[in-house]
């Protein structure tokens, strides 16, 4: 190979040279890295994605309906006849304590009556609103709230006979007054409900 030819080759290996260099300087370059999760196990660490959710959605079974039916009407019961089971706690505690050392039968009536007097003030007309399964629903609160069956608040404070005239009430519109409350069996969906109200609006029992 002649001088002429060494001249000629010069900037073509020049031109290489650059070339190259410039495909290492790339393959280094940390642009050229692609960037992923990671999670930390047993202190290595270990290279991990995350899938996209698929959502399938399909006709519910009939069986499942009556279940979510059923639950969605109990806990919009319970919504509305939650605060009149407190107030009737609250106010059975009041008239209780007032009632403790009173022996006096003329007395005791009076202090019964004026809180009843209250009471209906404050709730006669929405408690006439509630629904035969709502004020079977509020029997169950209040029996919570008491510790005791409406039937025996009644008997308490209006006597026996009061007591069997509004059972015979409540069994002919398909209720009883004296149905207790099973927060760890049959009432379990009520407590569970109840929980949620009390977190949601920080009531306690």
């Amino acid at each position: 190979m002649g001088k002429s030819s060494k001249i000629l080759l010069s900037p073509g290996l020049l031109l290489l040279a650059l070339l190259w260099g410039n495909a290492v300087k790339a393959q280094t370059s940390t642009h050229d890295t692609l960037q992923v999760f990671a999670f930390v196990v047993d202190g290595d660490t270990i290279p991990g994605g995350r899938m996209y959710d698929v959502y399938v959605l399909t006709h519910m079974h009939t069986k499942w309906k009556k279940y979510w039916a059923e639950w969605t009407r109990l806990r919009n019961a319970v919504y509305v006849t939650y605060p009149y089971a407190k107030a009737a706690g609250r106010v059975m505690n009041e008239v209780n304590a007032k009632l403790v050392g009173v022996t006096d039968k003329g007395m005791r009536k009076a202090i019964i009556k004026a809180r009843e007097k209250d009471l209906k003030k404050e709730f006669a007309d929405k408690l006439t609103n509630l629904s035969v399964y709502q004020g079977k629903v509020l029997m169950k609160l209040i029996n919570r709230e008491t510790g005791n069956n409406c039937y025996e608040i009644i008997q308490e404070y209006k006597g026996g006979v009061a007591a069997g005239f509004w059972q015979t009430i409540a069994i002919v519109v398909g209720s009883n007054l004296k149905q207790s409350y099973e927060p760890g069996n049959k009432d379990q969906a009520i407590e569970t409900i109840v929980q949620d109200v009390e977190r949601m609006y920080g009531h306690r029992s």
